[in-house]
């Protein structure tokens, strides 16, 4: 006979949308149970973010330790003898990290009271799961309930994953460098990565089906970061489309129709896809919940609330931005809901950043966007070049630079974009300026250490009042 359970809150998700709702509903003194089958952290923290961060790290040391090669080392630090890259080390010091901070989640939760059930939920209706733990079954009956089921990598039906068709989270975890490398998708997870395998010493080839990459940001922002890929013999096919693969004589053979519809083929040892992520709506009985849906997504109004009473959606699975701090915000939010405090979901801006190299960062509305909803505006922009610190710290050569984007008639800050190296430290500062309602004047006048790169933002905003002092 199964156990049954009764609790005030149950979250369904142990990732950082429901691990944060889980918490906070526990510090508010809320009943609060949380189903997980793996470990607590989810993707962000075990598959994606943080573990990709890292290898992006390991990558970057080691591609900076290569310029110091030989008589002309780069900053006058010299290395003799060969510098070699060891994957599964790097992959061990990246497992590390993700253990030390799923440990810690597992702490908080602890300490917030709230009790943890490992296992695959299955809804028989809208306040109801089973959990089939290892100590056996598990009935949980919630009055509220909390989904947080997240995503999953999205395949393509050319290139099912499987074998040396791998998605990014098994790319974050291989105990051997690939030589040859193909990227399907052109976004920022393949981006991210691609630049983090060709820093290792992979050949690199970017297969995207749309006329550039990093469409999620404007031409201008991405554009230096298309430099270094073509600077660093990175291979890019735009306009292309995957038609499958087959083993080769030497790794696997890899199919693809190219901008003009004509065949070409690729020997590579693997094929990573990053077509993007859907919502994890299947296999846990979403259907017998009676929630309504917004196409592939949950639908949800301002507070999380789903068309079921007392049921929740956060996270990845509401739709888009399918991003970690967006799912933490919300999670915080509907906790102190149910606690009886008055919350609504409605940000002046999430922050984008994608670490490539360089970083881009994204906050608000870009000038085309701006135009486009109708809006006369200002923008002022400022190069990296042109900043002390950005100098010292390598920054300031690759077409960095920092953009404001502030309406015409009262200097109301509508956006912030920044693309250079270390830039994504920069991104909160960007998203505060907007939640406060900064104008020009208020970041113009506020003044900043010297000599950070903090400098580039008020500078961009006296550019776009038409006197910019250091450009």
């Amino acid at each position: 006979m199964a156990e049954a359970l009764k609790c005030k809150v149950l979250v369904v998700g142990g990732g950082p949308g429901g691990y944060v709702a889980a918490i906070r509903a526990g510090q508010l003194g809320l009943d609060t149970v949380l189903v997980e089958a793996g470990r607590r952290g989810g993707t962000c923290l075990l598959r994606g973010c943080i573990p990709s961060k890292a290898l992006i790290r390991a990558a970057t040391r080691f591609e900076e330790i290569g310029e110091s090669l030989g008589k002309d080392g780069a900053l006058g630090i010299r290395v003799d003898g060969r510098v070699s890259f060891d994957l599964a080390a790097a992959v061990a010091w990246k497992d590390g990290i993700v253990d030390r901070l799923s440990g810690g989640v597992d702490m908080l939760l602890k300490k917030a009271k709230v009790r943890v059930v490992e296992g695959w939920a299955q809804f028989r209706n809208a306040k109801t799961c089973t959990v089939k733990t290892q100590a056996g079954a598990v009935e949980i009956t919630a009055e509220h309930v909390i989904l947080a089921n997240g995503s999953v990598a999205a395949e393509i039906p050319p290139l099912p994953f499987g074998g040396n068709v791998i998605s990014s989270t098994e790319a974050l975890s291989l105990d051997r460098l690939p030589e040859r490398l193909a990227v399907i998708g052109g976004g920022y997870i393949g981006v991210e990565l691609g630049t983090a395998f060709r820093k290792m010493g992979a050949e690199v080839t970017f297969i995207e089906a749309m006329d550039r990459l990093l469409p999620g940001f404007d031409k201008e922002l991405s554009a230096p970061v298309v430099k270094w890929l073509k600077k660093h013999g990175v291979n890019i096919h735009l306009g292309a489309k995957a038609l499958g693969c087959e083993d080769g004589e030497d790794g696997v053979r890899l199919s693809f129709a190219n901008a003009k519809g004509q065949g070409q083929t690729i020997e590579v040892d693997k094929i990573l896809v990053t077509v993007g992520r859907r919502a994890n709506t299947q296999g846990w009985g979403l259907e017998n919940m009676a929630v309504d849906l917004d196409g592939p997504f949950v639908k949800v109004d301002e507070r999380c609330h789903t068309s079921m009473r007392n049921v929740w959606a956060i996270g990845d699975l509401v739709g888009e931005p399918m991003l970690a701090h967006k799912a933490s915000a919300q999670g915080e939010m509907v906790a102190e809901i149910i606690a009886g405090e008055r919350r609504a979901f409605d940000p002046v801006a999430i922050p984008a950043v994608c670490f490539t190299e360089p970083e881009i960062v994204s906050v608000g509305l870009t000038p085309q966007q701006a135009r486009e909803a109708g809006t006369e505006i200002v923008t002022g922009k400022f190069p990296l070049a042109a900043n002390g610190r950005a100098l010292t710290l390598e920054a300031g050569n690759d077409g960095g630079f920092v953009r404001v984007v502030a309406r015409k008639d009262n200097h109301l800050v509508l956006g912030i974009q920044a693309v250079g190296r270390h830039v994504a430290e920069l991104s909160g500062e960007y998203t505060l300026a907007l939640e406060m309602g900064a104008v020009l004047e208020d970041i113009a006048a506020t003044i900043h250490a010297h000599p950070t790169l903090s400098e580039t933002l008020p500078e961009a905003s006296l550019a776009a009042l038409g006197h910019a002092i250091h450009a």
